[in-house]
């Protein structure tokens, strides 16, 4: 395991970094870029989440770099007798970084701010191709439980 792994919440200056290691993802098919001229689409996204009580972007330092990203939400639902759940979304590692305990760290990282928030349930989704994503996630404690179903609207 990476000692030293410093985790933060994002600054509107890790925002091109974040965007770059998205884009470096081809398996995960979200159509992000690392071209200047798609920062402002990022900025004002991150500016979105930050302005959000029940959302938090977060990243992985390693050397002053950023090394990996992780979201969150905290959903509160009437099921469950009001119960809250933390969803974890968007967890990603830097392609030259992985296997290093960065993902391993972000994660505990959320589940401790699941514990603080008094959350019942700490939940995520993964590409159904990414089997070693899976693996990992397994790993950590997570049982696979339900089927995801998406509607692109655009």
């Amino acid at each position: 395991m990476t000692e030293n792994i410093e985790i933060r919440p994002a600054q509107c200056g890790d925002v091109a970094a974040i965007a770059a290691m998205f884009a470096e993802d081809t398996l995960g098919g979200h159509g992000d870029s690392a071209d200047p001229a798609d920062l402002p689409l990022y900025l004002a996204a991150f500016d979105r989440i930050a302005a959000s009580s029940n959302d938090a972007l977060y990243v992985a330092v390693l050397g002053g770099e950023v090394v990996g990203t992780f979201q969150t939400t905290l959903v509160t639902s009437l099921t469950g007798k009001g119960a809250s759940s933390l969803t974890i979304e968007a967890v990603h590692t830097r392609g030259d970084m992985r296997g290093r305990g960065i993902g391993q760290a972000m994660v505990n990282h959320a589940i401790a701010e699941a514990r603080h928030k008094g959350a019942r349930l700490v939940q995520l989704m993964s590409n159904a191709a990414r089997l070693d994503a899976h693996r990992f996630y397994r790993s950590l404690g997570f049982t696979q439980s339900h089927a995801g179903f998406k509607m692109k609207l655009g």
